[in-house]
């Protein structure tokens, strides 16, 4: 009996592969103007941030060339950022603008003044929507609308439970309340951001507006917080200010972060004040050293910020979407 042979033509047919959806594509420009020692992590904290399943990222660095920096820092840690002349030249989707170190009471007085409000009209021609991070929120809002920041009686500084304030889609998916990390010498005035349309997303008790926008012909979204910190940047910084002290390049001893620590903790980082507003020196430093805090600390915070700038991230795509159909 012959055998039948199932030549290549009589094969059945593997069933069509599903085709696989394209990945939107957009691309962030992150404007960092933080201090010298926060420049790479800043980098990694926005860079963990810009994530989502259906939108592929390219992010690009930019400075503002008048942001006071070491030279060591000019040549190590920018190595792979433009100036600002090269940004207006490009095509961006998005941007992320973030704070700097005050120097100036006045921030018409900071010496990226003139080149930060010529990014902030910019971005209102060139950009889907652009996020302003704390003192660049503060300079954005007094470049359009004259809104004028109001110094803090003392530094609010910690991590504080912030409410939803509207709904939005940037609010998407977010719980009621959430804790955000704050650190700033001012704040802007709730009432007026609202009498000028701007729209508060998020605010706290304690921390004031945290969360706002305005849409004018880019969304603008301002953070008065902190949502890309790690869990140890509060950490940093107190200890940097510490050590400031203890140098004599600032006169008060700094207050703790609120809300950060546990209260052993709390009770350690207390002697070591104690012992440093009687004698300050490089023996407190390494006090300050040796207490393992860090190791304990968590980032509370994290969820509720992937959850924000995935929203802003689906927001960028579907504008461009829209646009090029």
């Amino acid at each position: 009996m012959a055998t039948a042979m199932l030549t290549t033509s009589d094969k059945p047919l593997a069933p069509p592969m599903a085709e696989q959806p394209r990945l939107l594509q957009v691309t962030v420009a992150l404007v960092n103007n933080m201090p010298d020692a926060a420049i790479r992590a800043t980098e990694r904290q926005f860079g963990g941030l810009l994530q989502a399943d259906d939108v592929e990222v390219h992010l690009k660095y930019f400075h503002l060339p008048d942001v006071p920096r070491s030279p060591s820092a000019r040549a190590t840690f920018l190595g792979p950022y433009a100036g600002i002349e090269e940004l207006f030249n490009s095509r961006i989707d998005g941007m992320i603008v973030t704070g700097a170190e005050p120097r100036a009471s006045r921030l018409q007085d900071e010496p990226f003044w003139p080149a930060l409000t010529k990014l902030i009209d910019w971005a209102e021609e060139h950009t889907i929507s652009t996020i302003w991070s704390c003192l660049s929120a503060h300079a954005a809002v007094l470049h359009l609308d004259g809104v004028q920041r109001r110094p803090l009686a003392s530094k609010l500084f910690g991590v504080f439970e912030c409410a939803k304030a509207s709904d939005h889609p940037m609010l998407a998916g977010a719980p009621p309340r959430w804790p955000v990390p704050h650190s700033r010498l001012n704040d802007l005035d709730g009432a007026e951001l609202a009498a000028r349309d701007y729209l508060v997303l998020s605010s706290s008790s304690k921390a004031g507006a945290d969360t706002f926008l305005k849409q004018r012909k880019s969304m603008f979204v301002f953070f008065q917080g902190h949502l890309e910190y790690d869990s140890q940047t509060l950490l940093r910084e107190y200890i940097r200010d510490i050590t400031r002290f203890i140098k004599g390049e600032r006169h008060t001893y700094p207050e703790m972060p609120q809300g950060y620590f546990d209260e052993a903790v709390r009770e350690d980082f207390e002697r070591i004040r104690a012992k440093a507003l009687v004698t300050p020196n490089a023996d407190i430093l390494a006090l300050v050293g040796e207490n393992p805090v860090g190791k304990g600390l968590k980032n509370t915070w994290r969820g509720s910020a992937a959850n924000m700038y995935r929203n802003w991230l689906h927001f960028l795509a579907d504008k461009k979407r829209r646009a090029s159909c």
